[in-house]
């Protein structure tokens, strides 16, 4: 995948439409609803098969949710993950290392219901990875307080 989603976003929305397409700006959680995720097979034009393949089931729609890095989304993170008990200085140095990409689109997802089923393709730069695994450790341990009390002092 590309550093950058942008071209790649701009490619599917011309795909979608002129396959007479609708889009609806949306994103799918798989936590929510029934989902499958289509397997590119490493094939990266494999979307084009995917939209195919909704157009061929009747879907009046895809959903389509394209996320990009800014500059207060990226700060936001790094002074959580500053402020975090357990995130190192390391891990703070790794994540303002992000801002290289601020602008930049990072992950895109398509998606269409069939028989009560979200199926969905999901496509993402290699730094995306990174960005959520700092937002999921900024978030898992920013708010945690220590209680550094001993239970013997109590007594």
């Amino acid at each position: 995948m590309p550093d950058d989603l942008s071209t790649l976003k701009d490619d599917m929305i011309a795909f979608i439409e002129g396959h007479g397409m609708r889009r609806f700006s949306g994103f799918v959680s798989d936590d929510d609803v029934q989902c499958v995720m289509w397997d590119a097979a490493g094939n990266p034009d494999g979307w084009k098969d995917f939209v195919e393949l909704a157009k061929s089931s009747s879907a009046a729609f895809l959903t389509m949710h394209a996320w990009t890095l800014d500059r207060e989304d990226l700060d936001s993170m790094v002074e959580r993950l500053r402020n975090a008990h357990y995130a190192s200085g390391e891990d703070v140095e790794e994540a303002r290392w992000l801002r290289t990409h601020i602008g930049k689109t990072g992950f895109i997802q398509l998606g269409w219901a069939y028989q009560g089923t979200m199926f969905l393709y999901e496509a993402a730069a290699e730094w995306y990875a990174g960005y959520q695994h700092f937002v999921d450790l900024a978030e898992d341990f920013g708010g945690l307080a220590i209680d550094d009390s001993d239970p013997d002092d109590e007594h």
